[in-house]
Formats: structure tokens, sequence, C-alpha cells
């Protein structure tokens, strides 16, 4: 039973904002799912081929003791799985949010005040640790998108940052199944000379911005794929 950890972990993860997702007096999300695999396909690729290129770099590994065994590209079948539940699951937080509760939004000074915090944050932490590949790409793709936000100041920001602070309740209970909280050893272990080595539970603070930064990107790009007009800025 202990092989099915990570898999396990994936699926029970995913499965209730599954099954929200076929109700249909209310959100009927289902209507969506052409432009919402779509846009999580599209970003995971490119975040499915960074894991594995630190994997093979061994910034991170994954112990088989947790595992079904079944690998490609360095990546156990669970870690792509991950790449495509989560997401579903942590996305579709933000649009319930967004659904029965419309008017929690941010001002448009206030998100662009809180972009502009994580901005400078971001930056400062990719500069002063560029020898730690993990933080430098983590925190410098992170730094990136917000210097995207403050230039085009995307409406989606005003309530993905409300959004998030919910999302990552659950993301930080599940990262930390993984990083060791709830078992013996680790699903997924780190190379700490790579990354800052500071820890929010038992996952590396780098994961928060990588969480972040993934979430917001398949955002941008589902409301994009939904409405197939140019991101909206006010």
């Amino acid at each position: 039973m202990q092989s099915y950890y990570y898999l396990l972990l994936d699926v029970f993860s995913f499965l209730i904002p599954f099954l929200f997702s076929f109700e249909k007096k209310r959100m009927h999300f289902i209507q969506h799912w052409k432009a919402y695999f779509t846009a999580i396909f599209s970003v995971g690729i490119f975040f499915i081929l960074w894991d594995s290129y630190f994997a093979y770099r061994n910034v991170w590994g994954f112990n088989d003791e947790y595992l079904i065994g079944v690998r490609l590209l360095k990546l156990p079948l669970e870690e792509w799985l991950f790449f495509l539940l989560i997401p579903y699951a942590s996305v579709f937080i933000h649009y319930s949010l967004k659904y029965f509760f419309p008017k929690v939004i941010l001002p448009a000074k206030v998100a662009q005040a809180v972009t502009y915090l994580l901005f400078m944050i971001g930056l400062a932490l990719t500069v002063y640790n560029y020898d730690k590949i993990y933080t430098f790409c983590c925190l410098g793709l992170f730094t990136v998108l917000m210097l995207l936000q403050l230039i085009y100041k995307w409406k989606y920001a005003r309530r993905f940052y409300i959004s998030f602070i919910f999302i990552y309740i659950p993301f930080y209970f599940v990262n930390c199944a993984l990083t060791g909280s709830y078992s013996d050893n680790p699903v997924v272990y780190y190379d700490n000379s790579e990354n800052l080595g500071i820890r929010v539970g038992t996952m590396p603070l780098e994961d928060s911005f990588y969480c972040f930064t993934l979430l917001y990107a398949i955002v941008l790009v589902f409301e994009y794929l939904k409405t197939k007009k140019p991101f909206a800025t006010k």
C-alpha cells in the first residue's frame, strides 16, 4: 500500500473538485473543460520539462518506496499526474470563489501595490541567489511574471491574489505530505545546496513561488482561451 502513497495523494486531491465540476445548477464547470485542460497542458508542459531537467541535475529526486515504479524522463508517473490533477483542483478553487463571492476583489491600486512588492521580493531573492539553481530559476520566473503583471495590469490578479490564500492551504498540506511531514521519509527530496534551505513546514520556500507561477499562468491562458480575446487589463 505504501507504494500507492503519491498516486493516492494525487487522486484524492483531485477527486472532489472533479466531481463538483459536473454540478449543473450553479457553476457547471464542465462547460469549460476544453479551454481548461488546454491551459493546464500548455502551461504544464513547460513545468514538466523543467521538472525533468532538475531531476537529471539531481536538484531533486523521488523515493521509490512511495511510487508504483513507472518513470518517464526520470519522473515517476505520479509526478506527471501531479501537473494535471493538482492544478485542476487548485484553479477550480479560484473559480469557485469567483462564482460564489463575485464581489471579493482587490481594488486595482491595491493589486498593483501587491504586485510591485512581490516583484521586488522576487527580484532581490533572484539576484542574491544566482548560484542556487532552483532558487534562481523559480524566483526568476516568478519575477518575470510579476514584471509582466506590472506592465499589463491584467485584471485577474485582483481576484487571484485573494484566491491564492485559500489555494495555499490545501497546497501546503499536499506538498508537506510529499516532503516528509506525514511519512517516514520524503517522497520528494531536495539538494539543499540548490535552494535557500528555508522550509515552510517541510517544503522548500521556493515551492510556494513555483505554485503561484504555475497556477496564475494557467489562469491567464485559460481566460484567453475561454474568451478568445486579448488579456483583459481592467
